[in-house]
């Protein structure tokens, strides 16, 4: 005897478009918090965009101490240091900020971190991402996430009408403000692993929101009179099943990633989490509503 999977069950009817006014008017509430705070507290750069040295150590026999080595690095004038465990309890990731005076100054702060550290540690990785580069990166990073936003549009204007192309736009910009807005309600730092990961919450949004909007176009020819609210009731509800597995599983593989990734990836996996969660949340709530007041035609033909 097969049992299949099923987290919904079949023939579900429940009324989510009834929900659509109280859920646009949380989701500007948290567009509008997010954005207040990227103006007012902005984001917490990591290397990458704002330039310095990232030093990885590992301690030769036992476990490293982020205590003593805090200590040791007090001692010496560098200016902002970020010192934090990662992977195994022997491994170490210091971050400096840039220093003033070009590479010179960098590998000053490499010498001067290796010679209050000692010989106990192994140095494995050093990486000096200059102003420079940073900037450049923060433009690339910015131009890609832009990029992706405008494909998604063609790509859905070309597959279905312009109103799913607004729809799935508006949709993507909701979950792109929140999960950056997000970023900077915590301050956690926000670096090139999380552009990858904003980059991936778009394609999966994308993926929610088209099986949706599929559906939708599907019911759209099958039942040309319906009531258009009833209409997006009944696709949505019959693609809530699907869209369920797909976000839970999803979430069960990224935690498992963020509790025993260790702490390189943790806010790449941070990311994805919150990505898929408001994903879903804007799959249902705000691509599916939106199509309500952009006057959908109603004559598909059957090709």
């Amino acid at each position: 005897m097969k049992f299949p999977i099923r987290l919904i069950r079949n023939n579900t009817d429940i009324k989510f478009l009834s929900y659509r006014k109280v859920c646009f008017i949380i989701s500007s509430l948290l567009i509008a918090i997010s954005i207040s705070f990227l103006f007012l507290k902005g984001l917490n750069y990591g290397i990458d965009f704002k330039g310095g040295t990232l030093i990885e150590i590992q301690k030769i026999t036992g476990d490293a101490d982020v205590g003593h080595i805090r200590e040791l690095i007090k001692n010496i004038d560098i200016g902002d240091v970020q010192i934090q465990e990662f992977g195994n309890s022997t491994d170490v990731l210091i971050r400096v900020e840039q220093q003033m005076g070009g590479d010179s100054a960098q590998q000053n702060v490499i010498k001067l971190v290796k010679g209050v550290i000692g010989s106990q540690y192994e140095f494995r990785r050093v990486e000096v991402v200059g102003p420079k580069v940073s900037s450049e990166l923060i433009y690339s990073g910015i131009l890609a996430v832009l990029l992706a936003i405008v494909a998604v549009v063609l790509y859905i204007w070309f597959r279905f009408e312009w109103q799913f192309s607004i729809g799935a736009m508006l949709a993507l910009m909701h979950d792109i403000i929140i999960t950056i807005g997000l970023f900077s309600i915590l301050q956690l730092e926000f670096n090139l692993s999380i552009i990858a990961a904003i980059l991936t919450i778009v394609g999966y949004s994308l993926n929610d929101t088209v099986v949706v909007y599929d559906r939708i176009r599907e019911e759209l020819r099958k039942y040309k009179s319906m009531n258009f609210l009833d209409l997006l009731n009944l696709a949505v509800n019959a693609t809530l099943s699907r869209t369920t597995i797909t976000s839970v599983t999803t979430i069960l593989a990224l935690l498992s990633l963020y509790i025993f990734g260790g702490e390189v990836i943790r806010g790449f996996t941070f990311a994805m989490i919150w990505g898929v969660i408001i994903g879903t949340y804007s799959s249902i709530f705000i691509a599916a509503p939106v199509l309500l007041y952009l006057n959908i035609k109603r004559d598909w033909s059957d090709s």
